[in-house]
Formats: C-alpha cells, sequence, structure tokens
C-alpha cells in the first residue's frame, strides 16, 4: 500500500516474527550469544523469558537459520494451557511416528532416534516455543526424556522460550531437578528509548527505505507509547506509514504518530488515548536497565539477569495521557 511511495522493497513493519528483520542490539545480541552457547556446549536446558511481544520467537527463527547440519532441531511452538502426551508432541516434532504404538514402544522410538543421531555425530535439539503453558507435569516429563544419556555426552539438549510464567513454574520446589540442569538463562527486556530509534532505522533500511523517514521525535512518541516492545513499536510504525501515505507525507513526524494514538482510542472508544499507554517511572524504576546473563547450574531464581521476579510486570500500562514534551 505505502511501499511505492516512502521507496520501500517491502513492508518494514510487520507484525510476524522475521528474522531477516532482527535487531540485535544488545540485549538480544546477549540472548542470542546464551542459545549458541547452549547448543554449542551440550548445555542440559538453556531457558529464554521475557514479556509478550519482545522478539524471543524471533531469536529462536534466527537460530534456526544459523545452526549448521550436523544439528538436528525439533520445534514446538503450538503448546497450550491442556498441553497432554508430551512424548507424542516431541516424536512429532522430530517427524517420529507418534500414532502406532502405546507409551512403552513410543519412548524406544524415542531413545533408537537419539542412539542413531548420536552415532552418525548429529546433536538433537529440541526447541519448546511458548513454554509458559507448559505445567510443572509436562515440564517434568520433559527433564525425564532428557536423561538419556551416552556415556559422558548430553544426546539432547532442551530449549525452553516463554513468558515470565515459565519462569514463576520453573521456581516451582517440585521442578528443583530441572531447575538445577538450566546452565543459561535469560530475561529479554523491552527496548531502551536509544534501542527503539535503532531498531525502527534498522528495519527501515532492511526494506530498502530511508534511515531518516521517522524523526528523532517520532522514534522517540514511538517509544514512550509502545513502552520500547518490539511488536508494539511494529504496529504503531506501521499504522504510522498508512497515515503518512495517505497524507502524502515525505516523513514521519511526531505529530503523526500522536495522530495514530488519538485515533486509535477515539475509534476505539477507550474514552482517553492512548490505546499504546506509557510505562511509568515507578515501573521503569523496578527493571535494572543492565541485565545481565545468567551462566550456571543454579536454580533461575537466582539467575541474576537483572529482573526480579516480584518486580516482573506488563510495561504497558494503563495511564492515559500524552506524551511530556521535552
Amino acid at each position: 500500500m505505502y511501499e511505492k511511495h516512502f521507496g520501500f522493497r517491502e513492508k518494514p513493519f510487520s507484525l510476524l516474527p522475521d528474522p531477516a528483520f532482527l535487531y540485535l542490539g544488545r540485549q538480544h545480541s546477549l540472548a542470542y550469544s546464551l542459545l549458541e552457547y547452549g547448543v554449542l556446549n551440550h548445555a542440559g536446558f538453556t531457558v529464554v523469558t521475557g514479556e509478550v511481544g519482545c522478539g524471543k520467537t524471533t531469536l529462536i527463527r534466527h537460530l534456526l537459520n544459523h545452526l549448521d547440519e550436523e544439528v538436528t532441531v525439533g520445534l514446538i511452538s503450538n503448546t497450550h494451557k491442556r498441553f497432554a502426551d508430551v512424548l507424542a508432541w516431541v516424536l512429532m516434532a522430530f517427524g517420529l511416528d507418534y500414532e502406532s504404538g502405546g507409551p512403552v514402544r513410543q519412548y524406544q522410538t524415542f531413545v533408537d532416534f537419539l542412539v542413531t543421531e548420536y552415532t552418525h555425530g548429529r546433536r538433537v535439539v529440541l526447541i519448546v516455543d511458548e513454554a509458559q503453558n507448559l505445567d510443572a507435569s509436562a515440564l517434568e516429563e520433559l527433564r525425564v526424556l532428557s536423561n538419556v544419556n551416552a556415556d559422558k555426552d548430553q544426546v539432547i539438549q532442551l530449549v525452553l522460550v516463554g513468558q515470565p510464567e515459565l519462569k514463576t513454574t520453573l521456581e516451582d520446589p517440585d521442578l528443583r531437578q530441572l531447575a538445577q540442569r538450566v546452565v543459561a538463562h535469560y530475561y529479554l527486556l523491552p527496548l531502551s528509548e536509544n534501542e527503539t530509534a535503532h531498531y525502527i532505522r534498522h528495519r527501515l533500511v532492511h526494506a530498502g527505505g530511508s534511515p531518516n523517514l521517522f524523526t528523532d521525535e517520532a522514534c522517540q512518541q514511538v517509544h514512550y507509547y509502545a513502552a520500547g516492545v518490539p511488536r508494539l513499536i511494529n504496529l504503531l510504525a506501521d499504522t504510522a506509514l498508512v497515515y503518512g501515505f495517505a497524507e502524502d507525507a515525505q516523513e514521519i513526524g511526531a505529530d503523526l504518530v500522536q495522530s495514530v494514538i488519538d485515533e486509535r482510542a477515539a475509534g476505539m472508544n477507550l474514552g482517553s488515548p492512548p490505546v499504546l499507554s506509557p510505562v511509568t517511572e515507578q515501573q521503569a524504576a523496578a527493571v535494572d536497565p543492565k541485565p545481565q546473563p545468567s551462566v550456571s547450574g543454579d536454580s533461575p531464581s537466582n539467575d541474576g539477569v537483572g529482573c526480579n521476579p516480584s518486580n516482573s510486570r506488563p510495561l504497558v500500562s494503563h495511564v492515559g495521557g500524552k506524551m511530556p514534551r521535552r
């Protein structure tokens, strides 16, 4: 719709996870490094958690695109609250027969597969996205499946990716055996204001446009209302481009972004703008601005990633009003 007007080859702000557009700022670089560390060093469990829309799935897609042929990957991405028959889902993730035979036959199929891959010098990695939907019993079943080993080698590695609820579940005392096997854990926070500007310009350039299409003030406005959450940044920036195209604008300024916020709020009859509300100073203070990854065998409740679980909360508040002028 607006691609030709702004000189894009493709839309720069899709809501679908696209590893081609991945912005590897400080946080996402650290998270990706830990994912690589977990795979290359035969870690039992690697965990990445973060709020909705912070780019976890995009990181996983990027990882999948960069693994070599010596790694056999199974991906489970459609978990839900009533997720059961974990072994059958694992078999399906690796393209194995999951319909014939009972639990014993299925388990033997799984073990035979692991032994075959190990014999041929291939590592096996199971990635579970949206893992916050797994209850304690499902996570414990994954731990039991990970017990298969050959001499000193771990023949299957697991990567769990999910929202903060996953971190809470892993702190359950009944899962302490699994928690002790978590070698690396990273909590992914929303982008800072500076990172948001770089993120916007990165995506503009990758799509073939000008990095200066959004003014500095517009980037500040987008960050303020999207609270640094990449998915919300994409939503707001994409809508601003639609408005800019309709007004034949040559750049996206702060006033245009504010118009998007105000009109979306009015259209949804919310009473007071904006739909995407700013993060409060109190909420911002609750999050350490310099998160550090954990690489250890300790419980993830003490992972030192710069986010106190008791302070974990959605960073998009319900406070209305306009962005204060600087």
